[in-house]
């Protein structure tokens, strides 16, 4: 997914594997007050990789997995984001899990269901900071966003076809929230259902709009996780809109 919005200065870099963005309208955009917030943004996400990524063999979430350290030994995220993923396996009936089998059948420990979302609404308090500024801020896709003027124009986020992701299906309006987006279409079959261990049958995408990136994240994930269930399940979350994309081609809008 992407922002459009015309007036807004753009910022990019790459971390947690994948591409940061940032559109700032409004008083701040490019002085030094808005290349601080940026700065303070990328200095948190790369702290969240150094703690979270499974990627990293010396990242505390990896040295937790594979038990040479403890709960105690790890910093407070850690069981914030710990237990999130507890209330979203539970909220989620168990399709949402963070734990999976391993290559060698042990259980692994990836919380990056969590993490992303998480994360980027840690970082967006920083630009949150900016008087009069409204901003966009993009992690792989998750956007949250703010306008100052709830009539103003909305920042405009195209929902991408997961069939073809180079074709634009749906534009969100947003002025303040999140929405986050679960599919195959860029990283293929990576999410499983935590009940049965295997990849959801019917769905190709959920799109999730909330109040947070930290739970459309989650709720997306959760809802994907699912399958032909997902439309049905995204609707007993409250305060939750969206839309599933389904494997033949069919939409179905969750208001």
């Amino acid at each position: 997914m992407a922002p459009s919005t015309p007036d807004s200065k753009r910022y990019v870099e790459h971390v947690m594997g994948m591409p940061i963005s940032l559109a700032l309208r409004g008083a701040h955009t490019d002085d030094a007050s808005a290349r601080s917030a940026w700065a303070a943004v990328m200095a948190e996400l790369r702290e969240v990789d150094r703690v979270f990524s499974t990627f990293r063999v010396d990242s505390v979430i990896s040295r937790l997995g594979r038990g040479e350290i403890g709960p105690v030994d790890c910093p407070p995220e850690v069981t914030e984001v710990l237990g999130l993923a507890e209330w979203a396996e539970h909220d989620s009936g168990g399709a949402f899990r963070v734990r999976r089998p391993g290559p060698d059948g042990e259980s692994v420990l990836d919380p990056n269901g969590v993490v992303k979302g998480w994360a980027a609404e840690r970082a967006a308090e920083h630009l949150r900071a900016l008087p009069d500024t409204g901003f966009c801020l993009s992690a792989g896709g998750d956007l949250v966003c703010r306008t100052l003027d709830p009539d103003g124009a909305p920042w405009r986020v195209g929902v991408e076809d997961p069939r073809s992701p180079s074709k634009i299906i749906a534009v969100i309006p947003i002025r303040s929230g999140a929405v986050a987006t679960s599919g195959t279409a860029h990283r293929g079959e990576h999410i499983v259902d935590g009940r049965t261990g295997r990849p959801p049958a019917d769905v190709a995408s959920v799109t999730v709009v909330a109040d947070t990136l930290t739970w459309a994240d989650i709720d997306a994930t959760a809802a994907y996780a699912h399958g032909r269930d997902a439309a049905t399940w995204l609707r007993t979350r409250p305060d939750r809109t969206g839309l599933v994309v389904w494997r033949d081609g069919r939409t179905t809008v969750v208001a």
